[in-house]
């Protein structure tokens, strides 16, 4: 199935990959023991302003089925299994926390590592033990309960009796493997009518938000069953419908702020302290220059698709169809600094407007020191660019399956 989502927790250490068949499927760092950089995190290392000479291996850690096919009767309608959002949780007791949404439902999954012990059986006691020869079945349990083990959700069980059907007395070996399972904690469901674009955690580390075309609501992590509507776009007829919610995002520090952006090409600030429903309290940022003359091409191309905080908190990174624009948390007229991504296919507009191209979204992230910010483009184009370099250009990395050489890419633009 194809991907459809991936997300880097803070360390960097682990990363989950949603696809459309409703899988999520988690990679962890490989052991760095006889590496130079193990004793720091990638954000340290960022901080340091030292680049690993390495780069990152992840392996397989664990997958599981996160969401199934579901219809809604009273709607009459089809709800795919695709994941649409993956937002890490904060780590408690050795464990690790996801939230996973798909169009109408969240979950919360716990994924923790267990020892699982596993026994061998061998014909004889007398032959060589690392023979793989003399291996009859392979049977696994988690604890002296006797309760199966899983893997990633798949039973083992033991064929030995019907392979070799020998009654001879075995011996057994056992020894303890690490393995991961996970466990769903938490669905948060009912709350929205509309698709779900957006998942955010709070740095408070017990709320998040969910937000879909119209409406921004508030969970606990630890109440399922009820939400608080904060921001509510649905007018009272829908055919005065101008804009609608396309991506929200808390404050990395402030846990009492959030920032969404809409299809006009607008990011509001709101403070859920000044009140309840934060509509009409909000900051708006909008660039004055790109809403002097505008038509019904460029008002399309206008509509953010992402916004995300640096880890700071200082400014908001936006992206649109044609730019990439960062702005300041205290200047609301104009971005700082806009990197052009698709400005030559302006020329073009009407023609992507005919194949819908020009609805196509875009995403953009942040490098954990909040100077390096990446999007993407077509024909499997990464730009990459760097925030007071002197130079708005940039870097255009093409996505390439080895991984060694688009390490070499990107050093040769840190070094540049």
């Amino acid at each position: 199935d194809r991907i459809s989502t991936v997300e880097f927790d803070k360390s960097g250490d682990y990363v989950a990959v949603g696809d459309r068949g409703g899988r999520i499927v988690i990679f962890e760092t490989k052991d760095g023991k006889n590496t130079a950089d193990q004793h720091y995190s990638r954000n340290q290392l960022e901080q340091l302003d030292y680049v690993s000479l390495n780069h990152p291996e992840y392996r397989y850690k664990t997958e599981f089925q996160s969401h199934e096919p579901e219809f809604d009767y009273l709607k009459s309608l089809e709800i795919e299994e695709k994941i649409n959002k993956l937002k890490w949780c904060t780590s408690l007791s050795g464990s690790l926390f996801i939230l996973s949404t798909n169009d109408k439902t969240i979950k919360l999954w716990k994924v923790k590592d267990r020892k699982v012990k596993k026994a061998r059986e061998i014909d004889s006691p007398h032959q060589l033990l690392s023979s793989e020869n003399t291996l009859l079945s392979e049977r696994s349990f988690m604890n002296e309960q006797g309760i199966p083990s899983f893997a990633n959700g798949n039973h083992v069980e033991s064929g030995a009796n019907s392979i070799f059907p020998s009654q001879e007395p075995r011996s057994k070996i056992a020894n303890y493997e690490d393995t991961a399972y996970a466990r769903c904690r938490r669905v948060y469901a009912h709350a929205h009518d509309f698709n779900i674009n957006s998942l955010s955690n709070n740095s408070d580390g017990e709320t998040f938000i969910s937000a879909d075309d119209l409406r921004i609501n508030l969970w606990n992590l630890e109440v399922s069953n009820q939400s608080f509507n904060i921001i509510d776009m649905k007018p009272s007829n829908m055919e005065e419908l101008t804009e609608v919610i396309t991506s929200a995002e808390f404050h990395p520090i402030h846990c009492n702020l959030l920032a969404y952006s809409s299809s006009r090409g607008f990011i509001r600030l709101v403070d859920m302290r000044q009140s309840a429903l934060c509509d009409y309290s909000a900051r708006i940022f909008q660039d004055e220059e790109c809403h002097g003359s505008r038509s019904f091409l460029t008002e399309i191309v206008a509509s953010i698709t992402d916004i995300k905080f640096p880890v700071d908190g200082r400014h908001i990174l936006s992206r649109d169809y044609m730019n990439l624009k960062l702005w300041d948390m205290h200047m609301d007229s104009s971005p700082v600094a806009t990197f052009k991504i698709h400005e030559h296919l302006r020329p073009k507009l009407c023609d992507l407007y005919n194949n819908d191209s020009i609805f196509d979204k875009f995403e953009c992230c942040l490098s954990g020191d909040g100077l390096h910010f990446a999007t993407g483009s077509y024909s499997n184009l990464l730009r990459i660019f760097f925030h007071g370099g002197g130079s708005d250009e940039g870097a255009t990395i093409e996505a390439s399956k080895d991984p060694n050489w688009l390490a070499a890419s990107f050093l040769s633009l840190i070094s540049s």
